[in-house]
């Protein structure tokens, strides 16, 4: 039996839910790994500092921006996936 279109539009939005938050997730432990892996290489207090403030920054500014993502996603998810779900349906 077919699903229903907002059963469909639920499990895509779901989906990418899950995976944007992964990414996230791993966004801050690859930076946290790299900055942990590299401080005995930095000539100075002031140059870790630098880092430090820069990577604070990065991940501020890309986990506010997919987070962002995932609430314009969450209002308009029946136009986004419906348009999905249209071109899907349309190839089958």
């Amino acid at each position: 039996m077919a699903r229903s279109l907002n059963e469909r539009i639920d499990t895509m939005f779901s989906r990418d839910r899950l995976f944007a938050t992964a990414i996230v997730a791993v966004l801050w432990l690859t930076e946290l790994f790299v900055m942990f892996a590299v401080r005995q290489y930095m000539p100075s207090a002031a140059t870790e500092v630098v880092c430090w403030i820069a990577a604070a920054v990065l991940l501020l500014f890309n986990t506010a921006s997919i987070f962002a993502m995932l609430k314009h996603y969450a209002e308009d998810k029946a136009h986004i996936y419906g348009v999905d779900i249209h071109h899907i349906d349309a190839g089958r």
